[in-house]
């Protein structure tokens, strides 16, 4: 082993470790390996960023805008809403419905983004017809997954194993080295995927109809949020008493939440009733607070804070909810400003005018000090104020509202035909494959008819990018150059050929099957891609075999990640569904093998190995 395919192979590994631990936002880690080639010579400054400006790259964040246009003006909203309407409350048709429309709507969208579009959606469904949400909700997230394998632009790790594919086809010595045809190292058209990805999505549909709806828990759909976060015994109320230091300071000046480790919730004064828990509200002696903490807490600075505990206090539902104020769900995205920050240093309360009373993360109820969480991708909180104020936290995309019908997309329904026409006109140019209108040109001709008819503003394009994603994808292939020009990938391949090739060619290509889905687990899955692919395609031409076969699977492997709830698209439904780690271990290493046999049986057909 030399030295520069040591350093990549060491920098891989540092790479692999850090995206599994989650330590470090990946896509920080992405820029730290761009700059470790750089600074150990692997690669010049030109090369470490050439993956930035690299057409695929332009693509995935016209793809994003336009996506992002059905979602501003309701287009995929309109499809959810017909959906309990014809299936009505039965549990086999629902799923059935559910998988069929996420399938077909990630077809054309990324599956993340469809996921997210439909939770809300469902979890309302799943009330109405009094299903539970668990048995609805992974269906979704694995039905959108499947549809991500049906085109080119289903997800985006199908386009950035296109674009590196093509630029290993633009590798004059690799040509020339294994007499390759430039035809087999093309980038993927736009249904050439398809005929795989349709039955792809007909078993796994057929084996979540049959098979997956049975091994699916049963949890969620409880009547009271209140039950569901488990928040009584942390509830209690307080009396103001005469002489204490809290009267007459307004509510922010008395600091309960620091000082105290209690959060105030509520105010009841005399007979103006209840008053909603501002900053600015001046405390009065013989105020009742309603206020969340341990009972320990309480117990231990009543004295110090010249307060008194109602005894006789039983925590009802009216008590959290009445008039204009409720409970709701909102769920942090991806990418959101607040994840990696704490409640305190975003002023939650102040800047929303609500009050987070717990938060739910990957089915655990955090319910005291949550001030003080770091917040994460995933994390529900269960938020009281009222409806407009939970609409203006919701209005910056950074968070999603569960089980509501938010207003904020009605005012541009109008333009839902400028959105649909937009895509259309995308599809148009990439299904005629026209070689002076290339992909990145025509989702930019999509995104410029956004623009003009206002479907999307145009201080709205970046924020509907998601700049993590293009910064991987962007950085992960400049490190595909990295791997082809020190020849690790060849190291790699070498190896792999050495001591498998008496196994036969099918059993290679099950091997990088089986690695590629491994790598998806901790790592994201267009880095598992990225990475996997350059060995898969040196070994195919080492065996004299049809790279593009190996390839393909590397692609659906990538896209397939059913086993853990660390897919994106699987985070979304996690906690919202009440799943625990093993309903995915359980209910998705079957549907993987599932795909893992179509693949093996269907690939080698339309891409002979030979």
């Amino acid at each position: 082993m030399t030295q520069p395919v040591a350093t990549v192979l060491v920098l891989l590994l540092v790479a692999v470790v850090l995206f599994a631990t989650e330590k470090i936002p990946i896509d920080v880690v992405t820029i730290l390996l761009v700059i470790g080639l750089v600074l150990t010579g692997t690669l010049n400054v030109s090369e470490a960023f050439a993956g930035f400006g690299n057409d695929i790259v332009i693509t995935i964040a016209g793809l994003f805008v336009l996506t992002g246009g059905l979602v501003k003006t309701g287009v995929v909203d309109l499809v959810g809403r017909r959906l309990h309407r014809i299936a009505g409350g039965n549990e086999f048709r629902l799923t059935a419905l559910i998988m069929f429309t996420a399938a077909g709507c990630a077809s054309v969208m990324k599956n993340t983004t469809t996921t997210a579009m439909f939770v809300p959606v469902v979890l309302g469904i799943a009330q109405r017809a009094r299903v539970v949400p668990s048995k609805l909700l992974m269906p979704l997230a694995f039905g959108a997954i499947l549809g991500g394998t049906c085109t080119l632009i289903g997800t985006s790790t199908n386009l950035a194993v296109s674009g590196a594919l093509a630029k290993l086809g633009q590798n004059p010595e690799l040509l020339q080295r294994f007499r390759v045809s430039p035809e087999l190292l093309a980038p993927f058209t736009m249904f050439e995927l398809t005929p795989v990805g349709i039955a792809i999505v007909v078993v796994g549909m057929l084996y979540m109809l049959l098979l997956g709806l049975r091994l699916l828990p049963s949890r969620g759909g409880e009547q009271s949020l209140m039950d569901q976060y488990g928040i009584r015994q942390y509830i209690s109320e307080v009396v103001v008493v005469e002489g204490s230091p809290l009267a007459g300071k307004t509510l922010e000046e008395g600091n309960l939440s620091e000082n105290l480790d209690l959060t105030v919730i509520g105010i009841i004064r005399g007979k103006q009733g209840r008053l909603p828990p501002r900053g600015e509200e001046v405390l009065r002696e013989g105020d009742l607070l309603l206020v969340q903490g341990r009972m320990e807490d309480i117990l231990r600075v009543k004295d110090e804070a010249g307060i008194e505990i109602r005894s006789d206090f039983e925590l009802k539902a009216r008590d959290l909810e009445g008039g204009d104020v409720e409970l709701s769900e909102v769920m942090i995205l991806r990418g959101s400003e607040m994840t990696g920050r704490t409640l305190r240093s975003l002023n939650f309360r102040d800047r929303y005018d609500l009050t987070v009373l717990a938060i739910n993360r990957h089915g655990m109820a955090l319910l005291t000090k949550l001030s003080t969480v770091t917040l994460r991708f995933g994390d529900v909180l269960l938020v009281q104020g009222t409806k407009e104020c939970v609409e203006r936290l919701t209005a910056d995309g950074h968070v999603l509202m569960l089980e509501g019908e938010l207003g904020g997309q009605r005012e541009r329904f109008g333009k839902r035909w400028w959105a649909v026409g937009a895509f259309l006109t995308f599809l148009f140019f990439s299904v005629l494959h026209l070689p002076q209108v290339p992909l990145a040109v025509a989702v930019l001709f999509g995104v410029l008819i956004l623009l003009a008819s206002r479907a999307v503003l145009l201080h709205e394009v970046y924020d509907l990018i998601d700049w993590r994603l293009i910064v991987l994808i962007a950085g992960m292939i400049s490190f595909g150059t990295a791997m082809e020009k020190t020849e690790a990938d060849q190291y790699l391949a070498d190896i792999i050929v050495n001591n498998f090739q008496s196994y036969g060619a099918l059993a290679v290509l099950a091997g990088f099957f089986a690695l590629t889905v491994a790598l998806t687990q901790p790592m994201s899955n267009q880095a598992a891609a990225l990475v996997v692919l350059p060995i898969a395609v040196k070994t195919a031409l080492a065996l004299g075999l049809n790279p593009r076969t190996f390839a393909v699977a590397v692609t659906f492997a990538a896209s397939c990640s059913f086993l853990t709830p660390l897919e994106p698209a699987c985070v979304l439904i996690y906690t919202p569904g009440r799943y625990r780690f093993l309903d995915f271990v359980k209910v998705g290493s079957i549907l993987t093998i599932a795909v893992f046999a179509i693949v093996m049986l269907l690939v080698p057909y339309f891409w002979p190995l030979g």
